[in-house]
Formats: C-alpha cells, structure tokens, sequence
C-alpha cells in the first residue's frame, strides 16, 4: 500500500480491513480501553487516531461516544493522502472528524489532544521511529494514549492467512496480514520499547486481546 498504488487499489483495500476488523474484533481492544475514561472530561474531548488509514476506528469512536452521550473531536492523520481521501469519502459529514495528510510527529494541533490512539501501525515501524511515537504520544496526549496491535503468534498467522483465502480479502490484504503477525511483537519488545522511550513500565498496561492483538497503553 505504500509502494505504487492507484486510488481505488488502496480504497479498496482499506475496506477490506474494514472487514477484518469487524470479523476479528479490532475494534473492542480501543473501546473497552476507552470505557475507562475518568469522570470530570473536558468537553469536547480531543481524540487523535495516529495512521488512521480509512478511518473505520474514528468512525467506531464516534458511535461508541455518541451512545455514552460523550462530546468528542475526532481526528486523524496519515502519512498517505490516499488514506484521508479514502477515509472522507466514506465517513459521514454529521461525525465531524478532521482528516489530516501528514506526519504526527511534526502534528500542531488547534485544540489541545486529550487522548492518542493508533491501530494496527506500530509493526510497520523501525524500533527507533516506534520510540520516537511512544515519546510524541507521552508528551501530547494530556490524559492518555493506547496502541492497538497484533501479538506475535505462528497460529494467529496461519489463521489469518487461512482466513483471507477463503473470504476473497484484496490481495494487499492477503499478502500484508502473514507478514504483520511476523512483524508484531510480544509483551517483551513492549517492555524494551517503553524502557528506551523513557516511560516506566509501571505507569503503562500491556495487555492481551483475543483474537491475535497485543495492546499497550496508559492513562495519566
């Protein structure tokens, strides 16, 4: 998805993950993890998804807030204009998200960020650049951030693979899933990670998801 590719090829795509993250339950680690939002919130509250691809987790926010009667600002940034085109044109203009082309890193939010999450991303980095966010998201997020992401596990990957065959996912799809579970990590490479980041173990969760995810992330 990041080489060469059209428009429709990446659309495309991106709602096939859509559809993995339904079938699979992606979404349930982020919104259980934000059911713990403590009472007193700044209203509204700022949520920025890091790599937000076709904005299918904003959109799952946006509902689960407006169940919970909880005011939020919704926004997402991506490295690939793809990405946020893809991800405007297929969200509604009442959720009122903010799509953003661009690295997080050098982000200069309008309103200050409550809250960063990111999903299924941190396994395409390099260790340096997973550190470089892990220490962006600390000293951004005012009230906390959360990764969702894959556990490292042969099952989990022979499953998947099994799984996109037999459902027809685009062939982005097909071919990245196998190599992301051999990418994701174990709850070691977390506690590595954290340790070079600077931020103590104790402060952060890390913490198992069925099917496949492994989530780190803290509240401050």
């Amino acid at each position: 998805m990041d080489g060469d590719c059209s428009y429709e090829d990446l659309r495309s795509c991106m709602r096939s993950l859509e559809q993995v993250n339904r079938w699979l339950l992606g979404y349930r680690p982020t919104l259980t993890w934000l059911r713990r939002l403590p009472h007193g919130l700044r209203d509204p509250v700022h949520i920025v998804d890091v790599g937000s691809g076709g904005g299918d987790l904003l959109r799952q926010i946006a509902g689960w807030a407006r169940r919970r009667g909880i005011h939020v600002h919704l926004t997402g940034i991506d490295l690939n204009p793809y990405a946020t085109r893809a991800a405007a044109e297929s969200t509604r203009k009442e959720l009122g998200i903010t799509w953003v082309t661009g690295d997080a890193l050098e982000y200069q939010p309008k309103k200050p960020v409550d809250i960063v999450v990111s999903s299924l991303m941190a396994h395409h980095l390099e260790d340096e650049a997973i550190i470089a966010l892990l220490q962006w998201m600390e000293a951004t997020a005012q009230m906390g951030w959360f990764i969702n992401d894959l556990e490292r596990s042969k099952r989990a990957c022979r499953t998947f693979a099994w799984l996109a065959g037999v459902v027809g996912w685009h062939r982005f799809v097909r071919h990245d899933g196998p190599v992301s579970f051999r990418r994701a990590f174990r709850k070691e490479d977390w506690r590595r990670l954290l340790a070079m980041a600077e931020i103590p173990q104790e402060a952060a969760m890390i913490e198992h998801s069925r099917p496949g995810r492994l989530c780190v992330g803290r509240w401050k």
